[in-house]
């Protein structure tokens, strides 16, 4: 179908690519879910929908309702672009990480930026301080509708019913799945679909150093990067299911963005640098001619003044890193 009623109704049924360049030389097959395709740029456009979708026939919200949400980014675009076509008023809790192209696309959809200056001072982190805000505007704005990315069912229940139904059926002999983890709605929609379908499919969560979703305490690790690890457990966050835990740091992450660039012609997002790197990272584990797909979360023009600026990586991780980018063959020329 190449017609559509609304932009709602283009989210899903995003492509799959062979990684058949990166990985060239490996023992296994491994295939790129490309949710940049989402009309929003991210696989948050499915969540959004559900969510949005399930509190409209719950009678939870109607045509003029506030949505407040706490996002770092993804989520927050897939909420501001269905929130406006909706026809709702959407406030956002961001933080300082949040990028300052995706700051200028929630401006763009009319949605109403809330920015958290400031981390939990328990924690250290900003989702804890990011829910304390949304808590404030819910006592506010009694009628106002928290879609809880963290702990909604409807989170989880969209990549269970879409996201890994398309893989499954893309690739009936999955073998190993590499998802990130932050909210765990899509690992948690993934593993349960497995699961409920009696799949042999081996998943291998891709957590950032210095998170505590699957426990321990918090690492003294500064994560200048969105989209992988939290300071706290989601709800979401499965008990079982998940094979192995790969964790990875910010250079994993513009390593591996550089390389899919480079290699692939794909321009994705910090997290799915992340996921490229965590597949290098667990190879030697995976049996040969088994069968991998890699879900990126999402495209890379936001992050062109990061990940893919060479000033800002020599700036926070040194010219020796930026340099060493440009050896194998992953930094952007001017």
């Amino acid at each position: 179908m190449t017609v559509y009623n609304n932009i709602a109704s283009m989210i899903g049924n995003t492509p799959m690519v062979k990684l058949g360049r990166l990985f060239e030389h490996a023992h296994f097959d491994i295939y790129a879910k490309l949710e940049m395709h989402n009309p929003g740029g991210s696989v948050k456009d499915r969540p959004a929908k559900a969510m949005l979708l399930a509190a409209l026939e719950e009678g939870r919200i109607r045509p003029g309702s506030v949505i407040v949400e706490s996002s770092s980014g993804n989520l927050a675009v897939g909420l501001a672009q269905l929130c406006n076509t909706m026809g709702f008023t959407f406030i956002c809790v961001v933080d300082p990480k949040t990028t300052e192209a995706n700051l200028r696309v929630l401006r763009a959809y009319g949605a109403r930026i809330d920015l958290v200056k400031k981390p939990d001072p328990e924690t250290g982190e900003f989702v804890p301080a990011r829910l304390a805000r949304v808590r404030r505007w819910l006592k506010r704005l009694p009628d106002a509708f928290w879609p809880n990315q963290y702990g909604n069912k409807n989170n989880s229940l969209s990549h269970q019913q879409t996201t890994m139904a398309e893989m499954a059926a893309d690739l009936p002999h999955l073998d190993y799945l590499f998802c990130g983890v932050s909210t765990c709605g899509t690992i948690r929609g993934c593993v349960d679909y497995i699961r409920l379908n009696g799949l042999k499919t081996k998943v291998i969560a891709v957590d950032a150093e210095g998170s505590i979703i699957f426990g321990g305490e918090k690492g003294k690790v500064t994560r200048m990067l969105p989209g992988l690890g939290a300071g706290i457990k989601p709800g979401l966050c499965p008990d079982e299911g998940i094979h192995e835990i790969v964790k990875v740091n910010d250079r994993d992450c513009i390593t591996g963005c550089r390389k899919l660039v480079r290699m692939e012609s794909i321009l994705a997002g910090g997290s799915s640098g992340g996921v490229i790197r965590a597949v290098e990272k667990y190879s030697p584990y995976i049996e040969p001619g088994s069968t991998c797909a890699v879900l990126l979360p999402d495209r890379g023009e936001r992050y062109l003044n990061t990940v893919y600026d060479d000033t800002w990586v020599s700036k926070w991780f040194g010219n020796d890193f930026t340099a060493g980018l440009h050896k194998q063959g992953g930094a952007i020329e001017e």
